[in-house]
């Protein structure tokens, strides 16, 4: 494991973390690591639109045709109106 120090956090802030993780019955180290796992297991934004783009070079079919496909189909099944 690896230490790791910030600096210059204001003590207003420090004060709201420790109160959080005093609320929530851990001690602030074991509090900001919980943050700092849930942070890195969530994609950035850059993340997810890379993994948008890669998966749309594989698509063959445009979104708004799958769209009226799944409307046809559900107009045959169920026999209600007629889509748009």
């Amino acid at each position: 494991m690896s230490l790791l120090q910030i600096r210059d956090v204001p003590d207003e802030t420090r004060r709201a973390l420790k109160a959080r993780a005093a609320s929530s019955g851990r001690s602030l180290n074991a509090y900001l690591l919980d943050l700092l796992r849930r942070e890195v297991a969530r994609p950035s934004v850059s993340e997810v639109l890379d993994r948008a783009a890669r998966r749309a070079e594989h698509s063959t079919a445009s979104a708004l045709s799958a769209l009226q496909a799944a409307r046809d189909e559900r107009h045959d099944q169920t026999g209600g109106p007629a889509p748009r």
